[in-house]
Order: structure tokens, then C-alpha cells, then sequence
């Protein structure tokens, strides 16, 4: 099971976690919405519990509950600038469908 981070979400994160003044990394989860039935879900830490996994790229730590791993192993997580929008993307194998407004996704 693997959960990876480009550099440019690297640093994003260690900006946010830096301005935020404490944290030990992200936390990345799902949850059930929208028209296709999970959207994911993102926050920072400030502590593990023993049913989180920690993933490590570029020295930021990424933490995913182990309920939420079936649906996204083998994400990348990444952050993109495209003209004044800036957002994470979320490039997982395992989605099979998303709804139209991109709010949700499917994984089978």
C-alpha cells in the first residue's frame, strides 16, 4: 500500500503546516457524498492514532485512516497552479467514475 505526494504538494503542505504554526503532516481521507458516492477529504494533524498509516515523500508526512485505504492506495497527491485557480489534484487508480461537477468519485 503506497500513498505519494509530488513536490510541489510537498511543499504545499509544509507552507500550510508552517503558517498553521504546528501539525506533524496531512491527513487524507474519504467520506460518502455526492452523486458518485465518496469525495475525499483533507486536513492536518496534530497526532496518530493506532488505526492510522503514515506515508513519507519529501520529508512530509501524509496520514490515512485504515478504513479509507481500500479506496485510495496508490494515490498521488498532487498541487497544481493553472491560471489563478491553484488546488490539489488527486490522481488515484482506483476510481471507476466520477459525476460530472467532479464533487465525487466511484471506486468498485
Amino acid at each position: 500500500m503506497a500513498i505519494s505526494l509530488t513536490e510541489s504538494a510537498a511543499r504545499q503542505i509544509q507552507k500550510q503546516l508552517a503558517k498553521r504554526g504546528k501539525g506533524i503532516g496531512l491527513k487524507l481521507g474519504v467520506r460518502k457524498s455526492g452523486c458518485s458516492g465518496y469525495a475525499y477529504t483533507l486536513d492536518y494533524s496534530d497526532s496518530l492514532t493506532a488505526e492510522d498509516s503514515v506515508f513519507e515523500d519529501f520529508g512530509v508526512k501524509v496520514i490515512v485512516d485504515n478504513k479509507d485505504l481500500p479506496f485510495i492506495d496508490g494515490i498521488q497527491l498532487d498541487y497544481r497552479r493553472e491560471g489563478i485557480n491553484e488546488a490539489f489534484q488527486f490522481n488515484n487508480p482506483n476510481v471507476t467514475g466520477s459525476c460530472g461537477c467532479g464533487e465525487s468519485f466511484t471506486v468498485n
